[in-house]
């Protein structure tokens, strides 16, 4: 059957010119990986730097791997971390479909054109054909002899008229080699030889991401493409497409692994967060997101604090490093307290809320007074309830938390300054902060000791631990006059 040159010729004039195009292009096989988003966003920074667009593609032709709900996190994702696309699945554009199953048609089209230039061809070989007919180009590697290539245009016809399935294969020269250019890894060249005729079109008709990526990639006018460096190897097979089919090249950018250690890459089976994960346990979208950045990309300069903004500004895809990024918690908890501590007070208590509750239940405690007391000391939310417990239950401590060489105390200087403290609290008129700050201050000035020899033992005893958020007179506040004075009276029992 003739092809329709009209349709092709149509499908070219509809392709965007004159501006960078970049697209993030995920599968829908669950949550986004940190690998998975530091590509998104470096797509997107390419496409904002130049003043460009940025287009998000659904990559779902492998049915076997989808699952429910993946493209929805994907969405989520995306806007939760500020990377806002100008066309795709959701909100339609000059080039859609946005959805690979969608095009289906058109690879089919885009097969048989190639198959007429002489870069494809119709393969018929059986599993059993093919463990058969594979030549060895290594101890451990066999690719296809290409003898499906050779078919005359009769015997083609007769295995098509006998109804024999087939797949359509990628038709790679035999000799000379192929070079490409990479932004981070430079010029790199292959033997032909060494190149497999890779399926393009399987068997039920869908495309292989070798196929689809290209063809929607030209069709959609993707300048630049972001992707790891996993597909070095695939990439001279991509050029020998684009040279089949007469098109530009665009430009690569691969970049290198983000790992969990110098020998491991990070994979969710190996338990290493996705992005949902790290939001889970508490970290800012914003944080993860400048952290992310800085993953095998350097700014140049001391700053390491970007906005979404300030990235677009200073992002050059010649500082991408070659070298793997490893994936530092210690490193992403520092980033996360810096943003946390330049909230205001209401959007931290507002983020915060929920896990004080969490640790406190439904009494009356100001969590205003306790969110202002974590801010400075939170690394991520999901600490708080940990650093908070003890407001809801005094943990079971032992007495030498009480012995604190600084504040020059021990068990029996405690149970001397909490005797002395336990009626002052007592008689207090009010409960607030500055009348518990001047009781005991005044206790203080009466006894002519150090604060510390008496708020250390105080503070001990309301709390049952030696690192709190706040210290004596705040914990007395919140805990309120009653169950401070029991929490007081309960120490000076254990310590008689």
């Amino acid at each position: 059957m003739p092809l329709d040159l009209n349709w092709f010729n149509q499908m070219e004039q509809n392709i965007p010119r004159c501006e960078v195009r970049t697209r993030f292009a995920p599968s829908p096989t669950g949550y986004m990986h940190i690998g998975n988003l530091r590509t998104a966003l470096y797509t997107y920074l390419i496409a904002r730097s130049y003043g460009g667009k940025f287009i998000l593609r659904i990559e779902d032709t492998d049915q076997g791997r989808y699952i429910e709900g993946a493209t929805d996190a994907i969405y989520n994702t995306l806007k939760k971390c500020g990377l806002r696309h100008d066309e795709g699945p959701d909100i339609g554009g000059p080039v859609g479909p946005y959805i690979q199953t969608q095009r289906r048609d058109i690879y089919t089209k885009y097969a048989e054109l190639l198959i007429q230039k002489g870069g494809a061809y119709r393969c018929f070989c059986s599993k059993e054909d093919l463990e058969e007919h594979s030549a060895d180009s290594s101890a451990s590697v066999k690719k296809y002899d290409g003898r499906c290539s050779l078919l005359s245009e009769a015997e083609i016809q007769e295995k098509l008229a006998a109804g024999l399935p087939y797949v359509i294969r990628q038709k790679i020269p035999r000799e000379g080699h192929t070079t490409f250019s990479d932004v981070v890894f430079g010029d790199i060249t292959v033997e032909n030889d060494s190149l497999d005729d890779n399926v393009l079109i399987k068997s039920d008709g869908l495309p292989t991401y070798n196929f689809a990526n290209v063809i929607d990639d030209h069709l959609m006018g993707i300048t630049h493409v972001v992707r790891g460096s996993e597909y070095l190897s695939s990439t001279p097979k991509y050029n020998l497409l684009y040279k089949a089919f007469g098109w530009e090249i665009p430009t690569y950018i691969h970049c290198p692994p983000v790992m969990r250690d110098a020998h491991n890459k990070m994979s969710k089976r190996h338990g290493d967060p996705s992005y949902e994960d790290l939001i889970s346990l508490g970290y800012l979208s914003e944080a993860v997101v400048n952290y992310v950045a800085l993953l095998g990309w350097s700014p140049g300069g001391e700053q390491e604090i970007f906005s979404l903004d300030e990235l677009i500004k200073v992002f050059n895809i010649k500082n991408i490093s070659k070298s793997p990024a490893i994936f530092d918690v210690v490193k992403l908890n520092y980033f996360n307290s810096k943003y946390i501590a330049a909230l205001s007070p209401d959007e931290f208590h507002e983020l915060a809320l929920p896990y004080i509750r969490n640790a406190i239940g439904d009494n009356d405690m100001d969590t205003q007074v306790i969110a202002s007391l974590l801010q400075n000391r939170t690394e991520k939310l999901s600490d708080i309830p940990s650093m908070i417990d003890f407001l809801s239950v005094l943990p079971n401590y032992e007495l030498d938390l009480f012995t604190n060489k600084k504040s020059k105390t021990n068990p029996e200087i405690a149970l001397e300054m909490l005797s002395e403290a336990l009626p002052v609290l007592r008689n207090a008129s009010d409960w607030t902060a500055d009348t518990i700050h001047d009781l005991l201050f005044g206790l203080v000035e009466r006894l002519e000791i150090k604060n510390s020899k008496l708020l250390w033992p105080v503070r001990i005893a309301v709390s049952g631990k030696s690192v709190t958020p706040g210290g004596a007179i705040e914990i007395c506040y919140l805990l309120g006059k009653k169950e401070t004075l029991r929490r007081i009276q309960l120490a000076i029992d254990r310590l008689s």
